[in-house]
């Protein structure tokens, strides 16, 4: 019944797929590596506001223009640099997704 079995899994199959897992750890690392360094600049009020964040979302930079700072109106300043910081964070989601998508995150190996 048991014939073929000779005390493994495939021996030489298991060795390919475990190369091949790792070879598939070695990239998603790297992936994960580029878009960390990664920055991405978002914008609102038509370029008035811009932050610039890391592919880890950290904010490395903002810009006001002057015009959008009213000092009788910082509920727009806020609103302005939060759409600002979305549009940045939807970037960096977009090229993580392209980078490690087809990876799958390798079942929280990165």
């Amino acid at each position: 019944m048991y014939n073929n079995f000779r005390g493994g899994f495939g021996g030489n199959n298991m060795q390919a797929l475990m190369k091949q897992a790792q070879k598939m750890q070695e990239e998603a690392l790297r992936a994960q590596e580029e878009v960390d360094e990664a920055e991405f600049e978002g914008s609102s009020g038509g370029g008035k506001v811009v932050v610039k964040v890391s592919g880890k979302k950290d904010v490395l930079a903002v810009k006001l223009d002057k015009i959008v700072v009213d000092p009788d109106d910082v509920e727009m300043l806020e609103d302005l640099i939060v759409a600002a910081l979305k549009d940045a964070g939807d970037k960096a989601d977009k090229f993580k997704e392209e980078k490690l998508g087809g990876l799958g995150g390798l079942g929280g190996l990165i």
